[in-house]
């Protein structure tokens, strides 16, 4: 059985491991996600992606706008509604995934999900040091070198480390003060494009195909769909009466009132500076674009933003790591996460020869492998939604024999099927830089939708198979941990 590391006593420091919480310690509420949802998407890139929309996918400034809002309310739409299973059982998605694929089974998706997370925060962290690195251009003249490089992206991840490690409620007061400065320096650079970008130009440009709208949606929804397996992390301090219909609005309306306004900021850069999409790096654009008056309290306000948008992703790799048996409170399981995106970021810097290309590819491959959890996950939390116990506290945390979700040696065989075909056919839809599968010449591929394809079949695989008929509870005079994470009925 898993040894919880500790309680949450209540102080600025969250000790809590991946044992469910308690329901007397379950004091969040539902417009706390608002902010955390918001810090989540506070990131140049989304500048860099909406210009590649323009510069690459040729859309005009109405198709973009379509491709943005679609993409923030699918991804978004599916972060939200299955951050609902974190109230129903008060522990992180890592750990919830237990009963979905068996206590060994979950190792599998669950080492993916964490080589994939690796990957999302080197992206940031480089992105965070490239904005250090363009102020200090800007302010200062110094020029980009390689010990200046090595410095800003230590700092960085060291940063990133820190504040991932006091646990959410310094994440939550975090993101609420960005949320108030972000917003108002975009405000102040909307102001200015208002001012001075041509805007006929803008809206002369000629419309794109329908197939580069949906394969739009797919680039920039696969930065959200890389968030759903963690959003019950973020929910499991919000009591059994909170509103699922509320989590999922406060999902969607947070993420999409910057992913949408930053996205279209992007596309109306690009059309003043087309080599925006194609720049060696995703943030020195804009002190071109802007004056240094804006432009330096823009990109302050934007490495504060990338910070926590890898502080939240480390925060939950912290509890991924805990689930595949690193026997580290989560504070420090993360610094596993701090060293590998600092080596990788590295890496990135001062060998890759195109950001946005590995960006991308990063992308297409990262929606995939993510894609292939949430079937499975969904159609086993839809199944729950009917039972009085949703997620069993005590067998969440036993991973031996005695555990309720052990099935057949640790393994849900139905999970484990409709994962695995989904991912492999996932990837035959695949096409990237450096790979492309045997069905990537289809439709499905062609257009992008290797994701959404690898979401249908694996939910449809794990709809049609049996239902899994999980093991009896341990039998009384066993040592369990406290059946707290749902005792009652609740609605969704």
């Amino acid at each position: 059985m898993d040894n919880p590391s500790t309680v949450d006593t209540g102080g600025a420091i969250e000790t809590r491991g991946i044992e469910p919480v308690p329901d007397h310690e379950r004091r969040g509420t539902v417009r706390e996600l608002f902010p955390t949802w918001v810090a989540a998407n506070i990131s140049v890139l989304l500048l860099t992606m909406g210009a590649a929309l323009v510069v690459f996918n040729r859309l005009n400034f109405w198709q973009v706008l379509i491709v943005a809002a679609c993409a923030a309310v699918v991804s978004f739409g599916l972060v939200g509604v299955l951050s609902v299973s974190g109230k129903w059982g008060g522990a992180p998605g890592a750990t919830l995934s237990r009963a979905a694929f068996g206590v060994r089974g979950n190792l599998f998706p669950g080492a993916i999900l964490w080589v994939a997370r690796f990957g999302w925060e080197t992206i940031n962290a480089v992105t965070g040091a490239y904005a250090v690195l363009t102020v200090l251009d800007l302010l200062f003249g110094v020029r980009s070198n390689t010990a200046l490089i090595v410095v800003t992206l230590v700092a960085f991840v060291a940063c990133t480390f820190l504040v991932s490690g006091m646990g959410r409620k310094a994440l939550n007061l975090c993101s609420t003060w960005s949320t108030y400065l972000f917003g108002v320096f975009s405000i102040l650079v909307l102001g200015y494009l208002l001012a001075t970008i041509h805007w006929s130009e803008v809206f002369a440009r000629p419309a794109g195909t329908t197939a580069m709208m949906i394969a739009g949606i797919g680039t920039i929804a696969a930065g959200g769909i890389s968030w759903v397996p963690t959003g019950p992390d973020f929910a499991r301090y919000l009591p059994h009466s909170a509103s699922g219909r509320k989590i999922a609005g406060v999902t969607v309306s947070g993420a999409g009132l910057v992913m949408v306004p930053m996205v279209l900021m992007g596309a109306v850069m690009a059309v003043a500076s087309p080599g925006l999409a194609e720049a060696a790096d995703p943030v020195s654009f804009l002190g071109d674009l802007l004056p240094t008056w804006l432009a330096v309290p823009y990109l302050l306000t934007a490495v504060v933003g990338m910070l926590l948008i890898n502080s939240l992703s480390m925060y939950s790799a912290g509890f991924t790591a805990q689930t595949m048996g690193v026997k580290l409170p989560r504070a420090l399981a993360v610094s596993i996460n701090a060293v590998i995106s600092l080596v990788a970021g590295l890496l990135l810097m001062l060998v890759a020869k195109s950001f946005l290309g590995s960006f991308i590819t990063f992308l297409t491959l990262l929606a995939v492998s993510f894609s292939a959890w949430i079937g499975v996950y969904a159609v086993d939390m839809a199944r729950r939604r009917s039972r009085t116990v949703r997620y069993d506290a005590a067998a969440l945390m036993d991973t031996g024999r005695t555990s309720r979700y052990w099935y057949k040696g640790g393994f849900c065989w139905q999970a484990m099927t409709a994962w695995s075909l989904a991912l492999l056919t996932g990837l035959a839809f695949t096409r990237c830089d450096w790979f492309a599968g045997p069905l990537s010449d289809t439709p499905v591929g062609r257009y992008g939708l290797a994701w959404a394809a690898t979401i249908a079949i694996s939910a449809l695989i794990m709809a049609a198979l049996p239902a899994p008929r999980e093991n009896a509870p341990a039998a009384a005079g066993q040592p369990t941990a406290p059946r707290t994470a749902h005792a009652e009925r609740v609605t969704v």
